[in-house]
């Protein structure tokens, strides 16, 4: 069965109307039409797909009856014409738990929050792959730049005439192409932090800019 119907069941088995709540007579007017409304005419995605709550009226004059209703417990609903007539939704993950708890969806709500932390933790675990996959790349057309460049400088003879400390760095990035400017820095005679490294690194760059512009 689908999300929706889960909803709608749990919903079908709760009472109409509890006599010996503490909750104000008017407050429970609304909640119940507010699940009345949405057992009769609403849908909701998947949340394992997509975030979505709708509710369809035969007029905008009923969405907005409606949506004045969910005002009345902070949720902001947006309204727009679908087919013949109108339905009111919610995206915002937030407020569709907030919707389910007042309609008395106590189980859809866990369920839901379940799939939420879930569905968060995996976007959360993708963003740091693709920024760690992107700062990967970077590293790596940095050290090929670096490198085609040290190259030049041995080509057109002029590696021997770099500073000892920076045919010493240009030396140990030739020997190793995937090294930190950390772990680099820890291999000198001299050991530097890998600030040092990428100065001496940049240093070479513009000696190779140079030497091509003047050319």
């Amino acid at each position: 069965m689908s999300f929706a119907t889960d909803v709608r069941d749990e919903l079908l088995e709760l009472k109409m109307w509890d006599a010996n709540s503490s909750m104000p007579q008017d407050e429970q007017i609304a909640r119940l039409s507010i699940r009345e409304e949405f057992i009769k005419s609403g849908f909701m995605c998947d949340p394992n797909k997509e975030y979505h709550l709708e509710i369809s009226f035969k007029t905008k004059k009923k969405a907005d009856e409606y949506n004045e209703l969910l005002k009345r417990f902070n949720i902001q609903a947006k309204i727009t014409k679908k087919g013949k007539g109108y339905i009111t939704y919610i995206k915002d993950s937030e407020e569709i738990v907030e919707f389910l708890a007042i309609i008395g969806a106590n189980n859809a709500v866990l369920r839901f929050e379940e799939i939420r932390v879930l569905k968060d933790a995996r976007n959360n675990v993708n963003r740091i792959v693709n920024c760690e996959t992107a700062n990967l790349n970077k590293t790596l057309e940095t050290a090929k730049m670096q490198i085609d460049n040290i190259k030049y400088l041995k080509k057109h003879k002029k590696f021997e005439k770099l500073p000892d400390n920076l045919k010493e760095v240009a030396t140990l990035r030739l020997k190793n192409p995937d090294l930190s400017y950390e772990e680099i820095g820890k291999m000198l005679k001299e050991p530097m932090s890998k600030s040092c490294v990428s100065h001496r690194l940049n240093k070479i760059n513009k000696i190779v800019e140079e030497l091509k512009t003047n050319k």
